[in-house]
């Protein structure tokens, strides 16, 4: 591979990853990369490898739904040894249902076992703009508000961890990935799944593509404005928590009812889960609208009733009587 070609996308790879990632800057810090063979993680692969020589490790998920997935997790280590990366081949389970879901499941969990166990600081995955463009016209679709319109975080962390999730690509077209692999003679695998429109993604993939006037960059601009109006929004609901919630003896009193229904939304939505209520936001609303008739509620397991100095108060509901 001709470094010289790939020196300009190398370094702008390496400010995005930095930008996500400040530990990069570590000479001990070492990044895990999930690589499933295709174009975008293959990128994601190679950048990582030219720009942190000697610190980076790639794992590839074999989630065997396909005859052929051995085959390409065996492509992956090869290519791996190669460039001279450490690759593990983790093999999952994928429990009946939701496939897409409990492969997602399956994939985090072992993926969260392999960072463990090899001592790496964070994993990156392979996500770039076009995938952040139909995650906002899919969530759009849902009818989600803030908080899913955000798309997905260029930094989180890996599900049921403390583990750093990267997303470095997300400023990246895949377009200009998969023209990044070309240009490494490299053969990308081709997942039929990714055509497969059964998959609501794929349908999504398809009519943007089919939509001249649409621009995925200014799509996923969005999401990323809306990612920063949450954070400012958050930020004003852990300050309303500070000054406006109290934790009683057999619950929580929360004692600026009148704010605006965000907030008293999403502080209801905290309550719950410190109470372990299990509520959506749609019954937070319901909750929030009942209060303010001067009505007690209950959903999900949780009593909230109003007082007469405008306090609202919070409890588990109590038990049902039964007999």
């Amino acid at each position: 591979m001709d470094r010289a070609l790939f020196a300009p996308l190398a370094a702008r790879f390496r400010e995005d990853l930095a930008r996500v990632w400040p530990e990069i800057a570590g000479e001990d810090a070492r990044l895990g990369v999930a690589v499933s063979g295709g174009p975008d993680s293959l990128a994601l692969l190679i950048l990582s490898a030219m720009i942190m020589p000697g610190r980076v490790e790639a794992a590839t998920v074999d989630h065997g739904l396909r005859a052929e997935s051995a085959e390409e997790a065996a492509t992956v280590a090869s290519l791996c040894q190669d460039i001279g990366v450490p690759h593990s081949t983790l093999p999952v389970e994928v429990a009946a249902g939701n496939v897409q879901a409990q492969a997602r499941e399956a994939r985090y969990a072992a993926l969260a076992q392999w960072l463990d166990r090899r001592g790496l600081a964070a994993l990156a995955t392979g996500h770039q703009l076009d995938d952040q463009a139909e995650t906002l016209m899919m969530r759009l679709h849902r009818g989600s508000g803030i908080a899913g319109l955000a798309g997905v975080r260029p930094r989180g962390n890996v599900p049921g961890t403390d583990l750093a999730l990267l997303r470095p690509l997300l400023g990246w077209r895949r377009a200009e990935l998969e023209a990044l692999v070309e240009d490494a003679e490299l053969t990308p695998v081709r997942d039929p799944s990714n055509d497969d429109l059964r998959f609501e993604r794929v349908r999504v993939r398809r009519l943007l593509a089919s939509q001249d006037g649409i621009d995925p960059s200014g799509l996923a601009r969005s999401a990323q404005l809306l990612a920063d109006a949450e954070a400012y929004l958050n930020a004003q609901v852990d300050l309303a928590w500070r000054n406006w919630v109290v934790q009683t003896s057999d619950g929580f009193g929360y004692a600026l009812g009148q704010a605006h229904s965000f907030e008293a939304v999403e502080i209801i939505l905290r309550i719950g889960a410190e109470l372990g209520a299990d509520i959506s936001r749609g019954d937070a609303r319901t909750m929030v609208d009942r209060l303010r008739a001067g009505e007690n509620a209950s959903l999900g397991g949780m009593l909230a009733r109003p007082d007469l100095e405008g306090v609202w108060h919070f409890e588990p509901e109590p038990p049902r009587r039964t007999g």
